[in-house]
């Protein structure tokens, strides 16, 4: 689900026997609560790789239609209560700040919802807290704003570090099996082998840090 000022990527993800998991309810969330209106899903958690305002604006209203229990990284608790702050710097509107989240995620857990077992891998630099879901049995990694379709995520907001995203895209993102695809925050999805060899920001021949 695409939307927004920002075209943030939502994601709906399907996990078998009814269950569905949301992924950084945005402007998309609208989308989410019609599918989840058809009766065919039921919504088991809301799982937040940071919490920037793009990616988090939605889930009030998601929460609204489906009580689900919202999960976020501890380091990533300060941005999220300072929503509000952040939808005023943006000049943004914000409906009203979702509830706490429920659960605190920590790297190297497995979360398992349906069919579905997304692993937690910590993949700070763009924001404090920021994690990957990585699903290896569907070859997917739902990487929030780490890294991008030829891009990465920004490091000039409160909280990024260009150093220490370079480190979480080189052990967190490239030790992923090369096929693995990456759904990404923004733009479209790619994969870990078509960043590796042609992210102009990671590959040696572009002036980009990793091999």
């Amino acid at each position: 689900c695409t939307a927004g000022p920002f075209a943030e990527n939502g994601y709906l993800v399907e996990c078998g026997e009814g269950v569905a998991v949301a992924v950084d309810p945005g402007a998309g969330a609208r989308t989410m609560v019609e599918i989840l209106r058809g009766g065919e899903l039921s919504l088991a958690a809301v799982l937040l790789t940071h919490a920037h305002l793009d990616h988090v604006d939605g889930l009030s209203t998601l929460l609204d239609e489906a009580d689900a229990p919202v999960y976020l990284h501890p380091d990533a608790r300060a941005q999220y209560d300072a929503l509000p702050e952040q939808a005023k710097r943006f000049g943004m509107p914000l409906d009203r700040p979702p509830p706490p989240p429920d659960e605190a995620l920590a790297h190297g857990e497995t979360l398992a919802f349906g069919s579905c077992a997304f692993q937690v891998r910590e993949a700070p630099g763009h924001a404090p807290g920021h994690v990957i879901f990585w699903e290896e049995e569907e070859g997917a990694a739902f990487v929030g704003d780490v890294v991008f379709r030829g891009s990465i995520g920004r490091t000039d907001l409160p909280g990024g570090d260009y150093r220490v995203l370079m480190r979480s895209i080189r052990e967190q993102v490239l030790t992923l099996p090369d096929e693995t695809r990456l759904y990404t925050g923004h733009g479209p999805d790619t994969t870990v082998e078509q960043e590796r060899t042609g992210n102009p920001f990671l590959i040696p021949h572009y002036g980009g840090e990793l091999a």
